[in-house]
């Protein structure tokens, strides 16, 4: 991902914000997601991030992925409808969700799950190759139009059912998926490579929803481990 200082300033100034404010915001941001990682231990079982995953989130410009009207709230620790039903998570669950994948540079990472392409832009800078499936057209469309104007070369967009995956492109080394199942879905686990890692809420909406990481051994057996209590918008299966 390239970067983005004019693009920032630009965005602030529209706004009536400055990078400087921007900036204040973003390291304040750093600080509380470091707070709630050492918090959380005890579900994660991390207390702190990994220094690139961090250096990330202070690189992509959460203010370039919400709506304007939101702009001032883009560092606050929570997440913010982004329209249509659906909202850009809050930077700590996307601080939590990457470093749970265990990313390195060559990696290749389905998403599912677009949005606004705030955490598709996070990913971006630590792998090399995105391939984002949105289910809702109109963020399909308009995630594309951002994340190229944010200069991000490495991203492949796709408008479909994300419960598929996308297995032309399998195996993949990490998969993320930013809705809830109620349950894992199999297409998934079978688009991972050995050692690959697929992070996935899972429960019903309104229900208690867990955070799970699955492990595909090198045998191509599963070890599943679940974690940290969530809330996300339901992960919808095109029957």
């Amino acid at each position: 991902m390239r970067s983005k200082s004019a693009s920032r300033k630009s965005q602030a100034s529209s706004e009536g914000a400055s990078e400087e404010d921007f900036s204040f915001a973003r390291n304040r941001l750093l600080v509380e997601i470091a707070d709630d990682a050492e918090r959380t231990e005890s579900y994660t079982g991390r207390a702190s991030f990994k220094e690139s995953v961090m250096q990330a989130l202070a690189d992509v410009p959460r203010e370039a992925f919400v709506p304007d009207g939101s702009r001032r709230k883009a560092y606050d620790n929570r997440p913010l409808p982004i329209g249509q039903g659906q909202t850009i998570s809050q930077p700590y669950i996307v601080a939590l969700m990457t470093d749970l994948l265990d990313l390195k540079p060559d990696d290749r990472v389905l998403e599912i799950g677009t949005g606004c392409g705030y955490q598709t832009a996070v990913l971006a800078v630590l792998a090399s190759e995105i391939f984002s499936v949105e289910y809702l057209e109109d963020l399909h469309r308009s995630a594309k139009v951002r994340l190229t104007d944010l200069g991000c070369q490495n991203i492949r967009f796709r408008h479909g059912d994300g419960w598929q995956g996308w297995s032309e492109h399998a195996p993949y080394d990490a998969i993320i998926v930013k809705a809830a199942a109620a349950r894992i879905p199999d297409r998934l686990k079978e688009q991972l490579a050995p050692g690959g890692r697929l992070l996935v809420p899972v429960g019903r909406q309104h229900e208690t929803q867990f955070l799970t990481r699955i492990v595909r051994s090198p045998d191509g057996t599963f070890d599943e481990e679940r974690g940290l209590p969530v809330a996300f918008v339901p992960l919808v299966e095109d029957r």
